[in-house]
């Protein structure tokens, strides 16, 4: 089967005003037609159905045409991208607080039929039900009407806080002298330019520029001057956005009947109250303080046997020192690990290795290439080596340029869905910046960016592996503090010696990564575990407080909290401006942490005796991938693991086992 795709590359600012335009007409004439049905004469397929068609002709004009506001070239049309996704943002709002749909599902609900409804059908009318209740349709019509209007606002100022960060550019100019710690191959790929005939070179806030320099540029000025850079990222425009947008999400929590808008949130993920994710994210710190400690100290000695300076380290530095320790103490250099990590070796082994996890093969498609919305997004089919029929396609779109998503994330551009008898193939796309290579250099990753891979692969896999047959369950619809586990269960090939070993390959000698270095970077692994575990506590409960707070400034409580970390609030920054989770992840970016827990002790699978990567990675894909939200997070974790999850993993993964 060929796989049909849109022609992104030949899309213009009318085709995206004309595609919305017909998707919203499309989506008027399904709802229509629901609504007209006597209820009498009530079915599943001419009640319930019709709004999973809605959700799909939805879903699919975003990845046509809303997409293309995060990866366009050409800044015209990625504004009209963006002009119409808000459009169709509100538009699909508008059809969450359409009275007369939420009285045909109620009048089908009372049916005798229902009781012989299959699962996943059952649970398509019971969370349909779930969301008009949670839009407010059981309240008096003002306030719904009130409701609506908040939601169409918070819907634009998501677009604009995400289009802020995104379009934000900022940077720091460099003498050659103030590069000293970075490897040539880095520094020839700056920007550069001539002040009074001197070169000069520009370092900005792409993660390709911005982690190297704070890792490893000895220049301490420079890096504090960067690091507070990038912590105050789009805030001249984002903190009065982010105000608003906390305002109108207490307002609605409020109107529905919620204490905050983390407890409305919270309803539909595993932790349900937000005392789980308060309690979860306390004893989290509680249990990280004594590493905490260890590593401050460890920090601050290294500072002052690098610098002679006595006392704590400054927040901007901890990732250079980290990584001073890393390579002194364990003698790995993350730059010279680079040159053993290629990108195109890196997805030839990323590619076999779940290959033989899922039973599938990835098969390029540059015949296909000149439909993408850009020449560096690499299509490619996954395909049934039985049959040779094409599941899915993904693209692969990999490198930074101006206005693109500035971070790393997977995209489901069109669903699976069951179609009659045929099955509507799903598509997706990676989206990254690492660095670019060039005609005499590859693109080299560090292991960090190889991590971030096999992540977002992961969510490849999740999205196009679906067998759903509905678009509500599809890939990764599943509860929102659970969709990171699958992909961080994968994490775990990254530290595995047999697989880095596998895949690795030093670009000019061809050597794979040497096992003596593979096992110091296993060793040095827990270098500052803690620290980087805090911050990510620190966004979680900054994100919560957010959230179930009012009558203070996010800047009051950003500064409050950030004593979590273990370091001293950095003066007159405020990051949550690029905070881009805070749109999307609200109140629920603590679920990067509480998956993480499922995730590593998913793997504890693979690591049992006698197991195998293709039998269990066929569990994996039954259990787990396949079936995306048509069942609880939870049933599924324990259906796969064949228990109860715990946590031993997890903390044996922060140093702490």
């Amino acid at each position: 089967m060929t796989i049909e795709t849109p022609n992104w590359a030949a899309t213009t600012a009318s085709d995206i005003e004309r595609g919305v335009d017909d998707a919203t007409r499309t989506v008027d004439r399904l709802a229509d037609e629901l609504v007209s049905v006597p209820d009498g004469q009530r079915t599943f397929d001419n009640t319930v159905l019709p709004l999973d068609e809605i959700g799909n002709v939805l879903n699919q004009a975003s990845g046509r045409f809303g997409f293309l506001s995060q990866v366009a070239a050409d800044d015209d049309l990625r504004a009209a991208a963006h002009q119409h996704e808000e459009r169709l943002n509100v538009f699909a709002a508008g059809i969450g607080f359409r009275e007369d749909i939420d009285r045909a599902l109620k009048a089908y609900a009372t049916r005798a039929e229902l009781e012989a409804l299959p699962d996943d059908a059952r649970r398509l009318l019971e969370f349909a039900l779930r969301d008009y209740r949670r839009n407010g349709l059981e309240l008096p019509k003002r306030t719904r009407d009130e409701l609506k209007v908040l939601q169409e606002r918070l819907v634009g100022l998501g677009i604009q806080f995400r289009k802020n960060i995104d379009d934000y550019e900022d940077f720091v100019e460099l003498s050659r002298d103030e590069l000293d710690g970075l490897p040539d191959g880095y520094i020839e790929r700056l920007r550069t330019v001539d002040v009074d005939g001197a070169v000069r070179y520009k370092v900005g806030l792409d993660y390709p520029e911005l982690h190297p320099f704070l890792d490893g540029a000895h220049d301490a000025e420079r890096r504090r001057e960067l690091f507070h850079k990038n912590h105050n990222k789009a805030s001249d425009a984002n903190i009065e956005i982010l105000e608003e947008a906390l305002g109108v999400r207490a307002d609605m929590a409020q109107r529905l009947g919620f204490e905050s808008w983390a407890a409305y949130a919270l309803e539909v993920k595993m932790a349900k109250q937000t005392h789980a994710v308060f309690d979860f994210l306390t004893d989290l710190e509680e249990r990280l303080q004594r590493k905490l400690a260890a590593d401050l100290d460890r920090l601050a000695r290294e500072q002052e046997r690098r610098t002679g300076e006595q006392g704590p380290v400054d927040i901007a530095d901890w990732r250079y020192y980290t990584n001073q320790v890393v390579q002194e103490q364990y003698q790995v250099d993350p730059f010279a690990v680079a040159a053993y990590f290629p990108l195109d070796a890196v997805l030839d082994g990323m590619f076999r290795i779940y290959e033989e996890l899922v039973g599938v093969r990835f098969v390029a498609r540059p015949d296909a290439t000149d439909f993408a919305w850009h020449e560096d997004a690499q299509p490619f089919d996954i395909v049934d080596p039985s049959s040779g029929e094409a599941l899915a396609r993904f693209y692969m779109d990999l490198y930074p340029r101006p206005g693109k998503f500035g971070h790393a994330a997977a995209f489901t551009l069109r669903g699976g869905r069951r179609l009659g008898d045929e099955y509507q193939r799903p598509i997706s796309s990676v989206v990254a910046n690492f660095t670019k290579p060039t005609e005499t250099s590859p693109s080299l990753l560090r292991h960090t960016e190889v991590v971030t891979l096999f992540h977002e692969f992961g969510h490849i896999l999740h999205q196009t592996l679906t067998t759903s047959r509905f678009t509500r369950f599809s890939g990764t619809r599943v509860e929102r503090d659970f969709v990171e586990a699958p992909s961080q269960m994968l994490e775990h090939w990254c530290w595995q010696p047999a697989m880095l070993g596998s895949f690795s390959r030093h670009y000019e000698t061809g050597d794979p990564l040497p096992t003596s270095l593979i096992n110091r970077m296993i060793e040095a692994k827990h270098t500052s575990s803690a620290i980087a575990t805090l911050r990510q506590v620190y966004f979680s409960r900054l994100d919560l407080a957010y959230h179930s707070e009012s009558g203070k400034s996010t800047d009051e409580i950003a500064r409050e909290l950030h004593l979590i970390t273990g370091f001293p609030f950095p003066e007159d920054t405020h990051f949550q401006a690029g905070f881009g989770h805070l749109f999307g992840y609200d109140a629920g970016y603590y679920g990067y942490l509480w998956s993480r827990v499922f995730g590593d002790d998913m793997f504890t699978r693979f690591e049992a005796p006698g197991a195998s990567v293709a039998s269990v990675g066929a569990e994996y894909r039954r259990s787990i991938l396949e079936p995306g939200g048509t069942a609880d997070a939870e049933h599924l974790i324990q259906q796969f693991l064949g228990r109860e999850p715990n946590a031993d993993a997890f903390l044996r993964e922060l140093g702490l086992g």
